[in-house]
């Protein structure tokens, strides 16, 4: 099998060519930055995965429009390309922030979309162009909406907490109760791959996390395991620790405001639709297993 892929170079992009490849998949990188690749980069193949877009920047500093032309326009190009070729099938990678910032309860595929934020606003933009498109008869189209994705390769907030557990710090946030949804690389290219090979999985929108959600508290836990530590939880006082947060927004500390809404929010995503499509019943890594297997990675990359 034949799989375009864009954003090829990207932390998913590498890790799920390196899956593919291993299972035998041919890999084409198609890149978007050449103001002509629809000359330089023909489509071809049975399937094209379109990981490349602008990602949410926290620190709020990026042109609202700059969302709108990569993550909507450009999307929409590629897609009317994709119409007109021969692949089979298109994934549009959009994010679970293209249907709301904050949620409670847990976040299923039935939701009324409500972007507050230009990435989120642009994602969204894109996937109901997609949505309401005249598919031909034997094409796939499926809108991927993955949570917070890690792994090898990408640190993110998990570093934050990565460095505080490798310097012997306690962990000040335990006062915060939250549950939040990971998925790890590894899990997340299990599923690309199962969607590629199962041709009797329906075109649509589907939410991608790990079967379990975690606490904060549960994710110290988990990072003082993988780096073979006793965790340190301290309850401090949640006004002191918003307080903080606040003069990190003002002077660039490592925890301010975005931050801190991040490593304590709530934010739990269901997985049952995709599970229930592949026909499983569990994903290959636990939330904790994939965990420990990132922060372990962290150790080896110094």
């Amino acid at each position: 099998m034949i799989v375009t892929i864009t954003g090829a170079s990207g932390f998913i992009g590498t890790n799920l060519i390196a899956f593919l490849q291993q299972k035998g998949y041919i890999i084409n990188s198609l890149s978007l930055k050449h103001q002509n690749w629809k000359n330089i980069f023909p489509l071809s193949g049975d399937a094209i995965i379109h990981l490349a877009g602008k990602a949410h920047d926290t620190e709020n500093t990026s042109d609202p429009e700059e969302y709108f032309i990569v993550n909507t326009d450009l999307t929409i190009e590629l897609f009317n390309e994709f119409l007109r070729s021969e692949s089979r099938d298109f994934f549009y990678f959009s994010s679970v922030k293209a249907v709301v910032d904050s949620i409670e309860g847990v976040l299923d595929e039935n939701i009324s979309p409500n972007p507050l934020t230009p990435y989120g606003k642009s994602k969204l933009k894109a996937e109901r162009y997609i949505l309401d498109a005249d598919v031909p008869v034997g094409k796939r189209v499926f809108i991927i909406r993955p949570c917070m994705v890690h792994g090898p390769g990408n640190k993110g907030n998990l570093n934050l907490l990565y460095k505080i557990v490798e310097k012997g710090l306690p962990w000040p946030l335990a006062a915060f109760e939250n549950r939040r949804s990971f998925l790890s690389i590894d899990n997340l290219s299990f599923i690309i791959a199962r969607m590629l090979d199962y041709k009797n999985i329906s075109s649509g929108i589907y939410h991608l996390a790990d079967d379990k959600s975690l606490s904060t508290n549960e994710l110290i836990q988990t990072v003082n395991l993988a780096l073979d530590k006793k965790p340190k939880l301290w309850r401090l006082s949640k006004k002191v620790i918003e307080n903080i947060a606040g003069l990190g927004d003002r002077f660039r500390l490592p925890l301010n405001s975005e931050r801190l809404k991040k490593l304590t929010e709530s934010y739990v995503v269901s997985n049952l639709k995709i599970k229930s499509a592949l026909g499983i019943e569990k994903l290959p890594l636990s939330a904790e297993e994939g965990l420990v297997k990132t922060i372990k990675s962290f150790r080896k990359e110094k």
